[in-house]
């Protein structure tokens, strides 16, 4: 039940969401509820009451994984989810007022936030995906955010954690929780855990996984893991797994996106089914007809994130657009583009754009890197410039919402 206060914000923000569409401002999800949360700060916790509800948070994959939950869940009924990515205060009250009667709920949560909004909520289940260097000016170091995950997660003794038992920083946060369902989701990314987040020894690399050579810290057995066919679960389950979505990343998010309905009530062959549904995700995976060019378009915001995106390339096609802005949703600090392997163009056979805004540092990069290039700062003259046929775009976030949009109205 929302209170009074609660339903007078709800309503103030959904007069605010109205106005900024008919004004052509935006959708007006965002605005809508940070009018409401403004005007009741209780109001997360009332929306959020009596909900089973899923948070799910990491440094990639977010949006996409939280995707696949909601559509595993929907077998339970109605389900509450902020499917355009707003992962902060103000989206999520968007999204459960937008489904207040939905008995469930998928969530897609920043990793600085999962503290209190999992205070607020308190969870059914927590999915931890993954955990790298992102954003360093806004999120600082990423041992900081493992630490806060770990607290918080104590404060949750009876949730689920769903955690990928390859990612090192995620394994630590969840070790000493009771309640922990480990899934080997993949960890191609390990450059931000050559250490142990608990005792600083080394962690060493083998076939039977990772383990740190100080205190008795190692990857632990996964109860769901997954192949090029099959998803593998507790009890000897077998079921095949066919993604509409590119790459072992995401066949690794569908794992824990599975695993987490399951916990929550659902049935795993009807999850697993669901989550092969899944095929773009605002705008994410996306193919379109731009004149001679079919573009697929790809989302990067991280050394991590580039590392599996820039696997994905087609490597037939004809040309590569790397477009690159800095802004502050972006992180203004591209440092992060020295840690990126742009060497293995060095020998492709394929024409590559360096564009956005911050294009002029890309450049540099792939110069030092040797990388044949050319430099159109425009995304869209960049893709013009290309010869006819399939190209890839690679984009960082606000780069990849302005091509989008430039896209659109270009029809």
């Amino acid at each position: 039940m929302v209170s009074v206060r609660g339903r007078l914000a709800l309503a103030a923000g959904s007069a605010a969401r109205w106005a900024s569409r008919v004004t052509g401002r935006g959708a007006g999800s965002m605005i809508g509820g940070l009018v409401a949360m403004t005007l009741d700060r209780s109001l997360l916790a009332q929306l959020g009451r009596d909900r089973r509800t899923v948070i799910i948070t990491g440094t990639n994959g977010k949006s996409t994984t939280t995707g696949m939950v909601a559509a595993a869940l929907a077998e339970l009924g109605a389900v509450a989810t902020n499917s355009e990515g707003a992962n902060m205060d103000a989206g999520l009250i968007a999204a459960l007022a937008a489904e207040r009667a939905a008995p469930v709920a998928a969530l897609e949560v920043d990793e600085m936030h999962v503290p209190h909004v999992a205070d607020a909520v308190d969870p059914a289940v927590i999915v931890l995906l993954n955990l790298s260097r992102d954003q360093l000016d806004r999120v600082g170091e990423i041992n900081t955010i493992e630490r806060a995950l770990r607290a918080a997660l104590a404060r949750h003794p009876d949730a689920v954690v769903v955690a990928n038992c390859d990612d090192v920083l995620v394994t630590s946060a969840a070790y000493d929780h009771p309640r922990v369902v480990w899934v080997a989701a993949g960890g191609a990314w390990s450059a931000d855990s050559v250490s142990c987040p608990r005792s600083g020894e080394v962690i060493v690399r083998d076939t039977a996984g990772w383990h740190s050579t100080g205190a008795d810290f190692r990857r632990p057995a996964p109860q769901w893991w997954f192949d090029e066919q099959n998803l593998y679960g507790p009890g000897g389950v077998v079921l095949p797994m066919r993604l509409a979505l590119p790459g072992a990343v995401n066949r690794g998010n569908a794992a824990q996106a599975v695993a987490a309905a399951v916990a929550v009530g659902a049935h795993a062959p009807a999850a697993v089914a669901a989550a092969g549904t899944v095929d773009q995700v605002a705008g994410r995976y996306r193919s379109l007809q731009r004149g001679p060019h079919t573009v697929r378009m790809l989302l990067a915001k991280n050394p991590a994130g580039w590392q599996e995106a820039l696997a994905m390339v087609d490597p037939h096609a004809v040309a590569v657009v790397i477009a690159v802005n800095g802004q502050v949703p972006d992180g203004v600090d591209l440092s992060w583009l020295w840690d990126v392997n742009f060497e293995h163009f060095t020998t492709a056979d394929t024409t590559v754009v360096a564009a956005g805004e911050r294009g002029t540092d890309l450049a540099v990069r792939l110069g030092y890197a040797e990388v044949a290039h050319t430099l159109v700062h425009d995304p869209v003259a960049a893709i013009d410039s290309c010869p006819p046929g399939a190209v890839e775009v690679v984009a960082n976030y606000t780069a990849f919402l302005q091509l989008n949009r430039a896209l659109e109205r270009h029809g």
